[in-house]
């Protein structure tokens, strides 16, 4: 069917609100695009702007998704269905409901769950799935996305997110459930199970063995804001178990809001974020501001300088976390200790591993092939993880998830100021000392949004004029094109391109695999961060120029 003909297809049994909604409809380019195609369940499983239609985040769609996981579950684990999976949801609009919808369908088709009663982290989702042994977990988020979003995360038996290989066989059973109307939503209460408090209390207790001060670090005054998040309750308790007093919460932030009003949108990435917090860290003469995102995956952070505050990004903190922990460390590390990095992610902090002669492995972009390095080496002895990050603010210290965690991060990145701050340097005293060490690097990463169907096509053609030009005819400094989709090494085929440069830094070009976003990333080396940033100025703009794109 067309896109008017499944409109008109929904009218006909989708319930009152539905059917209110779509009736008030109008626009016919909104009709095509909220019906033009299914909403794409990927490896990030569904991530799209609330409403009705077929491509967009409803309860239609996201009871679609989950009796496509229903079905999967039991080609997969025909004998462990009673092992079941674990739920958890953010403070989005509509993440709660979504959230019990996917436990109606679940127990419905005869799969106990187990969900919380409460909005959680992701963090604690991923633990949850390993500590109860369950078949996998779904997590009701959109990250880091504006309000409009809404997403649905799908979890192995690990606790990571699904890999392409799995995501793929799955996909499969989602598509192959097309009659959205009579799929069966009647919740077997006797299969539910409601979690509390007592499951995070155990995640608390267990990220608290990657303190280096176990409950007595050196004084400092923190500012934190959760970005009306679930990051709140959890982040607060592991920060008080570690010792830290003087700990100030940003009240405008507080409260779980999914229309996060005070932010254009509650990204930890963008200074917009943190500006309350770094506003309310000059009045009290806060040493060190963090934020964490609506599912408490992700963690952003400034640091007082004189009288202001600089943000650290994220492949700042990445270095900076990773060099805490190995000179703090020095002991438990190994022939076997290793890290693990993305190919978008910047160099520095693989430097600083190198100097520690900790082993340096690289994934694809996103969490989920570190979760995946990280479960294949349980069964190595060569390797011992110790820290897994990535440039987009996502970090892991411990085996305890396999996703990336702001909250044991939030821990050690206040005993890291608080460690230097004893020592009378800030965090960027450190990132100074790292950069005349090892060479200045200017990361950075820049999107491009193209919504809807054209959109999308010409993030498509984007890529491949790209991967058919010669970069070096427009750079002339790239030296190398490394073309992930043809396949690198032993990593799974992905739409990267990544160009290495002569200066020993490079650029980088993939679609978002979350948003309708093309992004360039780059990490450019130079003698100080003059030269740096005016080769970053240049490569942006000869890019911007051929592909005819602005921010």
């Amino acid at each position: 069917m067309g896109y008017k003909e499944t409109y008109k297809d929904w009218l006909s049994w989708a319930d009152d609100s539905t059917k209110k909604e779509l009736s008030s409809l109008h626009d016919e380019k909104e009709i095509e695009d909220r019906f033009y195609r299914d909403l794409e369940f990927g490896t990030a499983g569904l991530r799209g702007i609330m409403g009705a239609g077929t491509n967009r985040m409803n309860r239609y769609t996201v009871a679609r998704a989950t009796k496509g996981l229903s079905e999967y579950l039991k080609a997969l684990y025909p004998g462990e269905l009673s092992r079941g999976l674990v739920i958890a949801y953010d403070s989005r609009n509509h993440s709660r409901e979504f959230a019990v919808e996917a436990a109606a369908v679940l127990t419905a088709s005869g799969i106990p769950v187990k969900i919380f009663k409460e909005l959680e982290p992701i963090p604690v989702l991923s633990f949850s799935v390993r500590h109860f042994h369950a078949l996998g977990g779904i997590v009701i988020t959109a990250s880091h996305n504006p309000p409009e979003y809404n997403g649905y995360k799908v979890y192995g038996e690990d606790g990571g997110q699904l890999v392409p290989k799995k995501a793929d066989v799955l996909t499969g059973y989602v598509e192959a459930v097309k009659d959205l109307a009579s799929i069966d939503d009647k919740a077997d209460e006797k299969l539910m199970t409601w979690l509390d408090q007592d499951v995070v209390d155990l995640f608390i207790d267990t990220i608290f063995q990657k303190s280096r001060y176990q409950g007595n670090p050196p004084p400092l005054k923190v500012v934190y804001t959760p970005l009306h998040g679930s990051g709140n309750v959890p982040v607060r308790k592991i920060l008080e178990k570690a010792g830290f007093r003087d700990v100030h919460v940003v009240k405008e932030q507080e409260r779980a809001d999914g229309d996060f009003p005070t932010v254009v949108s509650p990204n930890p990435e963008n200074e917009d974020a943190l500006s309350l917090g770094m506003k309310l860290g000059k009045e009290i003469g806060a040493d060190l501001v963090m934020g964490t995102d609506p599912d408490s995956d992700r963690i952003g952070a400034a640091v007082r300088n004189g009288g202001d505050f600089t943000l650290i990004s994220g492949n700042q903190m990445g270095a900076l976390l990773l060099y805490f922990l190995l000179s703090t460390g020095k002991d438990r590390l190994t022939p076997a200790s290793s890290m693990v990095k993305t190919v978008v992610t910047g160099e520095l902090g693989a430097d600083v591993a190198k100097s520690f002669h900790v082993q340096v492995a690289e994934t694809l972009t996103g969490f989920k092939y570190i979760g995946e390095k990280m479960t294949e080496w349980e069964k190595d002895p060569s390797h011992d993880f110790v820290f897994g990050y990535e440039e987009s603010y996502g970090y892991l210290s411990g085996t305890h998830a396999r996703d990336k965690d702001a909250v044991v991060t939030a821990m050690l990145i206040a005993e890291m100021a608080a460690h230097f701050k004893k020592e009378g340097k800030t965090l960027t005293d450190v990132l100074e000392d790292l950069y005349r060490r090892f060479g200045y690097y200017y990361d950075k990463s820049v999107s491009y949004t193209l919504k809807g169907m054209e959109g999308a096509a010409r993030i498509a053609a984007i890529m491949d004029e790209a991967r058919s030009m010669d970069m070096k005819s427009l750079i002339p400094e790239v030296v190398e094109t490394l073309d992930f989709k043809k396949g690198i090494g032993d990593l799974p085929r992905e739409n990267v391109l990544k160009y290495r440069l002569s200066g020993g830094g490079w650029m980088a070009i993939r679609p978002s695999g979350t948003e309708p976003k093309i992004k360039f990333y780059f990490s450019l080396r130079g003698r100080d961060e003059m030269e740096a940033l005016r080769l970053f100025d240049r490569y942006r703009s000869l890019l911007e120029k051929h592909f005819a794109l602005s921010v």
